[in-house]
């Protein structure tokens, strides 16, 4: 196996655990502490996107405004944080909100779909066999997840199943977005002008909002959402796609839900029931099916 791609690997699956624990601490700080959840993408955002820039600069320079020096980049780019940065993480906050870590990170999961008939609208084709399969399981896999099983009422509220689906949606765009700025500027710009682009709505929000609780605990879990939640992952999710394919990368990220179901069980005592783990599988599930057709024709 090439070097680039092992180094592939251990960015997306370190990017996917580091991702999973900041849902769980996220899950913490919102409902135990009361953080708002618009206050806290902000912070991360800005944060975030400025320590990513000045990593990039110190060695860099100038060189950090290069994307700005291309007029048909800076579109791209704005189109990349409004569409895809700034939604991923808000509602993915929000779906926490309203429900807990592991459904919402389940319910992000949902992407594929989402790139599925994106591609099928774009080039107006019909998905394929296993397109369509995995829409099938993943389907079958939110039905568990929302009702437990039974159709009489949600296990979810109707809030934290319209922000994950949403979640998913916009992880969707986060993942198709980028890849033209990425073939051409190092991930840590990309990722670092498109959070701090980002993070301009929400200065009205920071600077009026107070907060109902300030510790050490608060303090520390979103300094470690910004930095290891959110500016170290995003940078070795986006890093891993400039050696492996979006659909082996999809996968692998699977380590993010189950990251985050793991300790948000074993640490903050969420209840989580056996419909919802099966549910919670079949939707990653999906990700191994689009995997499947790109790893056999790599072998063939």
């Amino acid at each position: 196996m090439p070097k680039s791609r092992r180094m592939g690997l251990m960015e997306v699956i370190t990017g996917g655990i580091l991702w999973g624990t900041s849902g769980t601490v996220a899950q913490a700080i919102l409902g135990q502490y009361h953080v708002p959840s618009l206050w806290l993408t902000g912070i991360r955002l800005f944060f975030a996107g400025l320590l990513l820039l000045i990593w990039y600069a110190a060695s860099n320079g100038n060189a950090v405004w290069a994307i700005w020096r291309q007029p048909k980049m800076i579109g791209t780019l704005i189109l990349f944080s409004f569409l895809g940065m700034v939604p991923s993480q808000l509602t993915y906050f929000l779906a926490i909100y309203h429900g807990n870590a592991p459904t919402a990170t389940v319910l992000q999961f949902l992407s594929p779909l989402f790139i599925i008939a994106y591609l099928a609208f774009v080039h107006r084709e019909w998905p394929r066999r296993i397109d369509i399969l995995s829409i099938g399981i993943a389907l079958f896999g939110t039905y568990l997840l929302v009702t437990n099983g039974q159709l009489t009422r949600l296990a979810l509220s109707p809030l934290a199943l319209f922000w994950g689906l949403l979640a998913g949606a916009s992880s969707a765009a986060y993942t198709l977005l980028p890849r033209q700025l990425l073939a051409q500027f190092d991930a840590r710009l990309v990722v670092g002008w498109a959070m701090l682009v980002g993070s301009l709505p929400f200065g009205p929000t920071l600077v009026m909002t107070r907060l109902p609780q300030v510790n050490g605990t608060v303090i520390g879990g979103i300094a470690f959402i910004v930095i290891g939640g959110t500016m170290l992952a995003y940078l070795l999710y986006l890093k891993s796609l400039e050696s492996l394919e979006p659909e082996t990368t999809g996968m692998l990220s699977a380590f993010e839900p189950l990251t985050a179901t793991l300790l948000a069980v074993v640490v903050l005592g969420t209840p989580i029931t056996h419909f919802q783990v099966i549910g919670g599988l079949c939707i990653i599930a999906t990700t191994v099916l689009q995997a499947l057709p790109q790893r056999a024709s790599v072998a063939h």
